[in-house]
């Protein structure tokens, strides 16, 4: 004899009736994925605040360069065990398009007033011929296109914050953003150190020195860190460097529009996985340039934003060196390094051209 189904109550047919709107596992999905990333923003956040400690201690060493160190160590010593990857995963990539989001905050339309015709005609010329050159290069050394895309961006414009912004557009991999960040933290933070010795022998005054710094040096933090070793240039720098990042999203735009077009070609055949023209947290960064740009936040809001946004970096650049593997990068990585070094001589060599030209 078969039994009937026992009746539901009016409170269980709603709930029944309720939870078939959406598939069985909706909501457990996200609190799932959450939970499986702690571990690695934990071990993120903790080497965070060590990448912090040490630059305190060691005013030379940026802290976006010890998260990169700290994440390449954690990786290649074997510690980035399985439970750490949902974690650094998200860092890299999440937390780091929310840095480049808030990046734009910083910046305003008005800056490039204060920077002139002839200080804005040096950015343009600057980032125009290092990020077209590096990346004839890059074709001439036989380095895959997106990676030399993506160290062409970061050299010609900021750093890794650029890569990011770029990486959805480029179309490479994780070892493309990974390699191209790693050239610009190791290259940025050499510049650190190398650009003050240099600074006399080359006859740059103070102003003339902050100029050339903002012009050629990658990462924001690795600017500031440079020029502050020389009295007198940080307001220049900051001032160039800041005009180099507003033209981070003409840029993207630019090669995501190129490659938009090439790829929908009927004659290039598939346009399934079309690139998008601009990608949203640019769309984003965008718009933080034009809040920052009308004045509607109070300076205490921006500041936060500006500490967030470099602690959110330092966080994101520790999960991207955990992508860096030496042993990889031995095999694969000679010919990027090559690329990276000359673009950095191009860019250095570049900038001080413009800058004795028009400023000095």
């Amino acid at each position: 004899m078969v039994m009937a189904p026992p009746r539901r109550t009016q409170a269980e047919a709603h709930t029944h009736r309720r939870g078939s709107r959406c598939r069985p596992d909706c909501e457990p999905r996200w609190r799932h994925g959450l939970l499986v990333a702690l571990p690695g923003l934990g071990v993120g956040a903790l080497a965070t605040a060590v990448a912090y400690g040490v630059a305190a201690v060691e005013p030379s060493l940026n802290p976006s360069t010890v998260a990169v160190a700290l994440g390449v160590l954690v990786a290649n010593l074997r510690l980035h065990h399985r439970s750490l990857h949902a974690g650094t995963h998200f860092a890299s990539h999440r937390l780091l398009r929310l840095a480049v989001v808030l990046l734009g905050l910083q910046l305003g339309l008005s800056q490039l007033l204060h920077l002139g015709a002839g200080g804005l005609a040096v950015v343009l010329v600057t980032v125009a011929i290092t990020f077209t050159a590096t990346r004839l290069l890059g074709r001439l050394l036989g380095v895959p296109p997106a990676r030399s895309l993506l160290v062409a961006t970061g050299f010609s414009i900021c750093g890794a914050s650029a890569v990011a912004a770029m990486e959805e557009v480029a179309g490479g991999d994780e070892t493309d953003t990974s390699v191209a960040v790693a050239l610009v933290t190791l290259c940025g933070s050499l510049a650190i150190l190398l650009l003050p010795a240099l600074r006399g022998p080359l006859g740059l005054d103070p102003a003339a020195f902050g100029s050339w710094v903002g012009a050629s040096v990658h990462d924001v933090g690795q600017t500031v860190a440079t020029a502050s070793r020389v009295h007198g240039a940080l307001t220049s720098a900051v001032v160039v460097k800041l005009s180099r990042v507003v033209l981070l999203a003409p840029l993207v735009a630019g090669v995501g529009l190129a490659r938009h077009r090439r790829e929908t070609d009927p004659g290039a055949g598939t346009t399934a996985s079309r690139p998008p023209v601009l990608p949203l947290f640019v769309a984003g960064f965008l718009a933080a340039i034009v809040v920052a740009s009308i004045g509607v936040l109070p300076t205490a809001v921006l500041n936060v934003a500006k500490s967030l946004q470099a602690v959110l970096l330092t966080a994101a650049l520790f999960g991207l060196g955990t992508g860096i593997d030496l042993q990889l990068l031995r095999r694969t990585g000679g010919r990027s390094l090559l690329l990276g070094l000359l673009s950095w001589l191009l860019v250095a060599v570049v900038s001080y051209t413009g800058v004795r030209l028009v400023v000095a």
